[in-house]
């Protein structure tokens, strides 16, 4: 799966890169949980890591929790997680029968899971899968339908399939990559026509790929390129070629949230993590986020959070 180590400013987040041991070229990998779990020390699944890959899971047995930027989500069979690359997650942890989801990890407990790994750059490039891949406070996890599940069962078994044909071809083979490409692609138009936790999918338009999903989706990317220097919506909008209005017409659109909040909230975001989880001074965090006074990065944080910096720092770290 990986290779992990400590951040370059010393904090205890474990930094991952994707690294398929089985072909290391090939930037999708499909396995279980328990292979998953094989593969890391107690330390390893017990800590909080960042990776730089995508990672679904669709829990098929069992009960456990997941933790996905600082909120713990009840994993039960229909449950289906997506960590975007950047997100601070916990590898999901089995708990046994009759404890709460806070339970601690017990070796009696079972979680049955099906596991798919691939780098941004792998899939299909299709237009209806972007906003799925690429919205940064997107939803981590969702129940899927019952109606649903039978076909995206198949779709992960059929991908499962095509992969292991790659591992065992000697060379690699154009046609079977392509079918790779093409059959992750088909698992992603179904998970992106799924409903969100609370409706639509959070990052999809309901559009048809016209001009204001893409404005939408350039948008996310000029927020996640941008969001240390800028918190203005008036600079995004100008860099996609937007009035302020009509980009808070298709942030609307999209989340039901303004431009605005949704700026915000990905600044908050980034406050949160490397609060929890280095030991980078608040000041210093402020600096990284684009505060040039420290008091002014409490003063938002205090607005957006209703608690200081330190408070949280605080109660995150126990």
């Amino acid at each position: 799966m990986v290779r992990s180590g400590q951040a370059a400013d010393g904090s205890a987040l474990a930094t991952v890169g994707y690294n398929n041991p089985a072909r290391p070229q090939l930037g999708v990998e499909t396995l279980t949980h328990s292979e998953l779990t094989s593969r890391l020390s107690l330390e390893e699944l017990s800590r909080p890591h960042r990776p730089d890959f995508h990672q679904l899971t669709l829990v098929t047995g069992g009960r456990g929790v997941a933790m996905v930027d600082f909120v713990e989500y009840p994993c039960a069979a229909g449950t289906l997680l997506h960590v975007r690359p950047g997100q601070v997650q916990r590898i999901p942890r089995p708990l046994p029968d009759g404890s709460d989801r806070r339970g601690a990890p017990d070796s009696s407990g079972v979680l049955e899971a099906a596991v798919v790994l691939f780098t941004g750059a792998f899939p299909s490039h299709l237009e209806r899968i972007a906003p799925l891949l690429g919205h940064p406070l997107g939803p981590a996890a969702r129940t899927v339908p019952e109606g649903e599940r039978t076909g995206i069962s198949h779709a992960l078994d059929e991908l499962a399939l095509e992969y292991r044909r790659a591992v065992e071809e000697a060379e690699a083979a154009g046609p079977t990559i392509d079918l790779l490409r093409q059959l992750l692609g088909a698992l992603l138009l179904r998970i992106a026509r799924l409903p969100g936790p609370d409706g639509p999918d959070e990052g999809d338009t309901g559009g048809t790929g016209g001009a204001g999903d893409d404005a939408y989706r350039r948008f996310l990317h000029e927020l996640e390129r941008s969001f240390t220097d800028t918190r203005n919506t008036a600079d995004y909008a100008a860099r996609i070629g937007y009035s302020p209005r009509t980009l808070n017409r298709l942030c609307q659109a999209a989340t039901g949230r303004t431009a605005k909040t949704l700026i915000d909230a990905r600044v908050v975001l980034e406050a949160k993590r490397l609060l929890a989880h280095t030991t980078l001074p608040v000041a210093a965090i402020g600096r990284r986020l684009g505060f040039t006074e420290p008091t002014n990065f409490g003063k938002f944080f205090t607005r957006e959070t209703g608690g200081t910096p330190g408070a949280f720092r605080t109660r995150e770290r126990g």
